[in-house]
């Protein structure tokens, strides 16, 4: 006869290391080249695209910055975790 309950806790576990392997962190800089407000998304000066989340600060980004993002790969694109901006006394 089998445990249903370990089976349950066998399948959680085998979700959750599936759902943590499907997106690895990587970290970049760059300038921007574009910025797409309704995409939410910029490319950088390499021509790779990066998708914002709804909570950034879109205003505070302009095209022609140095920037330094953190970003998970997943199947969706390149989404970024964390983002670094310059000073403002290095931006001008």
């Amino acid at each position: 006869m089998r445990n249903p309950v370990g089976r349950a806790l066998l399948g959680a576990v085998t979700a959750t290391l599936l759902i943590s392997t499907a997106a690895f962190a990587a970290q970049t800089e760059g300038l921007i080249k574009k910025i797409d407000r309704n995409a939410l998304t910029i490319t950088l000066d390499d021509g790779k695209t990066y998708k914002m989340n709804a909570e950034t600060d879109i205003d505070s980004l302009k095209e022609g910055m140095d920037i330094v993002i953190a970003y998970d790969v997943t199947d969706s694109g390149n989404v970024i975790t964390d983002m670094q901006l310059p000073d403002a006394e290095d931006a001008d």
